[in-house]
């Protein structure tokens, strides 16, 4: 198969290049070369930038697939797309859970609402709904040759926002933890390789439609998966998870997903993007890890990262110790 990924240096899209390659097919990354990494030696690079007419380049060659890790407004995506309409097979557009309009609830499937757009200068607000116009960008110029992949967070190796990295690091230092909210809370989250490998099968079997990508298969919960960290990182001795429940961590000012990731508080009118249904992924062939090798494997590249560099979200040290001296606990 001869694929083009655009984006391709960072996180998912590295991981689709990876993988890609080690399958054997013919892979083409094009980015603008502002992010630089290490590929294999059989992926080809192109560069310009998609918000310009160098997109247009691309479609001088024939591509079975297109993945789109990249775009994020219905402008970019369209413009892609009307680009390359004549010279692809199947389009993957990689969009999000964040598209639907109400994520206070449980369970929800691909043909809940999508958000819209409303002025706002706030860029969390936006996202969401500039996803969902760029979704249907891509269906009005393809139609059926675009497939629609909405992921929840995805983790692991290379992850540039820290949202799980914050965890493999923090238990593996071990001592007296925090834990936000109840353990017994559901989670859900995507091994970036795990998608990786089934954005290809897709592609190979040609599925068309929308799809919610997260996992794991077997339903998990933020006990669990701590607890699943602490058993694989051999923290030092003594190691505890010392819970605080949402009213507490919201009374000290915490700010849920970025302070504390994977904890939305119990009152969010988020809570649902960690319950999403992902029936429809599952019969299409998804497939999810067992997060201890996620947390191994996560732990062993961010050993590799600059010791001295900025966390993108996590709580410090000693903002940590002294949440737990508030509410009694050390």
């Amino acid at each position: 198969m001869k694929l083009l990924i655009l984006g391709g240096t960072r996180f998912l899209g590295r991981h689709i290049a990876e993988t890609a390659s080690a399958a054997g097919h013919a892979v083409t990354i094009f980015h603008r070369g502002q992010t630089p990494c290490p590929l294999p030696a059989n992926v080809l690079e192109r560069f310009g930038d998609r918000t310009t007419p160098d997109v247009a380049t691309l479609a001088r060659e024939r591509w079975d697939l297109v993945v789109d890790t990249s775009g994020f407004d219905p402008e970019t995506v369209g413009r892609a797309a009307r680009a390359l309409e004549p010279a692809i097979g199947r389009y993957i557009f990689v969009s999000t859970i964040s598209v639907y309009a109400d994520a206070s609830i449980p369970d929800i499937a691909e043909d809940a609402p999508l958000a819209a757009l409303v002025p706002t200068d706030e860029v969390s607000a936006r996202y969401g709904p500039l996803k969902a116009a760029a979704e249907g960008a891509a269906r009005d110029i393809l139609g059926a040759r675009a497939t629609i992949v909405r992921p929840g967070l995805i983790i692991g190796p290379y992850d540039p926002t820290d949202r799980f990295t914050y965890w493999a690091e923090r238990l593996a230092r071990g001592g007296n933890v925090l834990a936000p909210g109840r353990p017994e809370r559901p989670v859900q989250f995507i091994d970036a390789r795990d998608l990786a490998w089934w954005l290809l099968r897709l592609a190979e079997d040609d599925a068309t439609g929308t799809f919610n990508a997260t996992g794991p298969l077997v339903a998990s919960t933020m006990g669990e998966l701590l607890e699943t960290g602490i058993a694989v990182l051999n923290p030092p001795r003594g190691t505890r998870l010392h819970w605080v429940d949402d009213e507490a961590l919201l009374a000290a000012g915490i700010a849920p997903w970025n302070e504390l990731p994977l904890w939305l508080p119990e009152c969010s009118d988020h809570l649902g993007f960690l319950q999403v249904n992902i029936e429809r992924a599952r019969a299409a062939g998804l497939r999810t890890r067992d997060v201890a090798s996620t947390f191994r494997d996560t732990a062993a590249w961010a050993a590799t990262l600059p010791s001295e560099r900025e966390y993108a979200v996590g709580l410090i040290p000693e903002r940590e110790r002294g949440l737990l001296e508030s509410v009694g606990i050390v």
